[in-house]
């Protein structure tokens, strides 16, 4: 497997990041990065972004997070952020970042009673994580994200999105972020979510991504997905959405979380008011709210 590295010097001097990356080898030799901070023995939250997002996303959350004395764990996934990026497109598979991020959380870090918050691939990830380890998670937060298995499409303006990210010819994803957010990201945000693509190489994962989502039932992906929603319609551990009130994307996916899975049951789930679909961008104080809300509650 080829890899491609960021330039450190492409994250100096980052706006309202000031978190030095930590590091783990997973299988195939392949870098994550990631940021803890946070008192050590604070129950632990991991903060999983999506596409084509890093954990850059989650900067104005961590701050309130540790205050309430939580122990923050922040990965960028493969492909994104500061971690390595495979050059090939047939590097990524839906399964094969399952399996890269479960060996970080779990073989490499060895976490335990987690508090686990997923948005976008966050989510789809850490849905299939739950499904298949659920001894690992204390609780979990679902937020704009779902667990598709291609008996129903994604909504057009999805497919719209999928189209622009695979065939455009030059991807702006700053401008990319800031068109899913309700507030406008100043230029040194949108720089800062530039930063890990300096080149056409750098985005072979931001590309790869949308097509990896199952949008029919024949995807490579949807046989795991449908037995990991058999699993988690039997699973207790408590599980929240807080999802966004203006996201076009996933609206309406909470309810379908909730009906499903046992651990929803009784549990105050919410919408975050004045939100798009990045969350963490437009009501970050609010969310981080409803995470403290439901680890210390």
């Amino acid at each position: 497997m080829d890899l491609a590295q960021t330039p450190a010097d492409r994250f100096a001097d980052l706006a309202d990041y000031p978190y030095e990356p930590r590091w783990r080898s997973l299988p195939g030799g392949v870098q994550m990065a990631y940021v803890e901070t946070g008192p050590p023995d604070g129950p632990t939250v991991v903060l999983v972004h999506g596409e084509p997002t890093w954990g850059y996303l989650y900067r104005r959350m961590i701050g309130p997070l540790t205050a309430a004395g939580l122990r923050v764990v922040v990965p960028d996934l493969v492909g994104f952020g500061r971690s390595d990026k495979p050059t090939a497109s047939a590097d990524y598979s839906y399964a094969g970042h399952v399996e890269w991020l479960r060996a970080a959380l779990f073989d490499l870090l060895d976490l335990h009673d987690i508090t686990y918050v997923g948005q976008d691939w966050g989510g789809l990830i850490g849905m299939r994580l739950l499904a298949e380890h659920p001894d690992r998670f204390a609780r979990v937060v679902m937020a704009n994200t779902g667990l598709p298995t291609g008996d129903v499409p994604m909504p057009e303006v999805w497919q719209r999105f999928r189209q622009m990210v695979q065939q455009g010819d030059h991807l702006d994803v700053g401008r990319m972020i800031d068109s899913g957010c309700l507030r406008t990201l100043s230029d040194q945000e949108k720089a800062a979510y530039d930063a890990p693509y300096p080149s056409e190489l750098h985005l072979t994962g931001v590309r790869a991504f949308p097509g990896l989502v199952p949008n029919t039932p024949d995807d490579p992906a949807a046989p795991a997905n449908k037995a990991a929603w058999q699993r988690l319609s039997t699973l207790e551990v408590p599980f929240l959405t807080a999802f966004s009130d203006s996201d076009p994307i996933t609206r309406g996916g909470d309810r379908w979380m909730r009906e499903r899975i046992p651990g929803a049951a009784g549990q105050r789930h919410t919408t975050i008011a004045g939100a798009g679909h990045f969350l963490q961008e437009d009501q970050p104080e609010r969310f981080a709210e409803v995470i403290v809300g439901f680890v210390r509650g």
